[in-house]
């Protein structure tokens, strides 16, 4: 018989050796899963090269899919706002929509000066379209790529201005918000000049100006520079807020392209392929052609499209305007924090237009 302290050993033992083996079996499972991690993650790490790699190539073979990332019209934010009422954000507003051409509506907010709030309060589109004629200068707002004109900025932006007693009509280009269509360079042209004229037959001798927004600045240009060497109209003044000299060299700035800058072809494959997607905007081109007064606003913190380029785009039109007086660069100090979308929100926005327009 063996003794107890003998059984114990034995026990002992036993229990040892299980440890051991479950300490092994742990091992080998905590080695399976680290092989098993590494090599999903060389496979994604794979995979985001390939992605990387082939992106400037098929924007290269199929420059459409370019168009999706300088317009963003995609992106229909803020999602949850019913376009058709606008006073649920903004008072002495409307919605109107407008055909610009066959097949294509554009969707409108007018805004009418503050000064006129309380005689709007429930009145109908007629109402809005003769009070155009008053005499208040009408701003024809022309917003930036993504979103719709239900943005908060955006919003802002007809919540200041209006207080300084100005028109606003804020137009959704073909292919945005709730208006029809495809966007293209050529249709928002078309979108504008169509408000342009709507607007004009109704304003009796009030000024009308266009004011771009980023991506709207050169569509601004565009429409300008259209009504003037097509028709022989000037518009009364043109207001260009965040822009570039043309999207050529936007694009080459913007943070979304930073990733691309050093690649192998990225002048080639990248921003030579706006061209192919018939997408210019030729700001740089435009101001040389221009006669209207031209006011240029950038912030110092735009992080978007850099304040470089706005005072490129300055120096093109002041060496080239006869009249020098009539083409003026506003900076606002980093400090502001105004960045690329929030100029609108400085109280002291209204003021410098209107010392721009000599308007009271």
């Amino acid at each position: 018989m063996r003794r107890r302290g003998e059984r114990g050993g034995d026990g002992g033992d036993g229990d040892g050796d299980s440890g051991r083996a479950e300490g092994r079996a742990g091992a080998a499972r905590q080695e399976r899963g680290w092989l098993a991690w590494r090599a999903w993650l060389r496979t994604l790490l794979v995979d985001l090269l390939l992605i990387y790699i082939s992106v400037p190539f098929l924007i290269r073979l199929f420059p459409v899919l370019l168009t999706k990332f300088v317009f963003l019209n995609f992106l229909a934010f803020p999602f949850f706002v019913d376009l058709r009422r606008p006073e649920l954000l903004l008072n002495n507003t409307i919605s109107l929509y407008l055909a610009t051409e066959p097949g294509v509506t554009v969707g409108i907010w007018h805004t009418v000066p503050g000064s006129r709030g309380a005689e709007a309060q429930g009145k109908d589109q007629r109402w809005y379209e003769e009070a155009l004629a008053d005499a208040h200068p009408v701003i024809i707002y022309l917003h930036g790529n993504g979103g719709t004109r239900g943005a908060s900025h955006r919003v802002q932006f007809l919540k200041t201005m209006g207080a300084a007693d100005f028109h606003i009509l804020a137009l959704d280009y073909r292919g945005y918000g709730d208006s029809s269509g495809h966007p293209t360079e050529s249709g928002f042209t078309t979108d504008v000049l169509a408000l342009y004229d709507w607007a004009k037959a109704r304003s009796g001798n009030s000024s009308i100006l266009f004011w771009g927004h980023s991506l709207g600045t050169g569509i601004a240009t565009n429409a300008a520079r259209k009504l003037q060497e097509e028709r022989g109209v000037q518009v009364d003044a043109v207001v260009l807020e965040s822009p570039y000299t043309n999207i050529r060299e936007a694009a080459a700035h913007i943070p979304i392209t930073k990733i691309y800058r050093q690649f192998p072809g990225f002048d080639y494959l990248i921003l030579d392929s706006l061209a192919l997607g018939n997408m210019f905007f030729r700001s740089d081109e435009n101001v040389k052609v221009l006669a209207c007064p031209l006011l240029i606003l950038h912030a110092e913190d735009d992080t978007v499209v850099p304040p470089h380029l706005g005072r490129k785009l300055f120096e093109m039109a002041h060496s080239a305007y006869k009249d020098k007086t009539k083409v003026k660069f506003i900076t606002f100090p980093e400090k502001l924090g105004l960045g690329h979308d929030y100029i609108s929100f400085n109280p002291e926005l209204p003021t410098l237009v209107k010392d721009f327009l000599n308007i009271k």
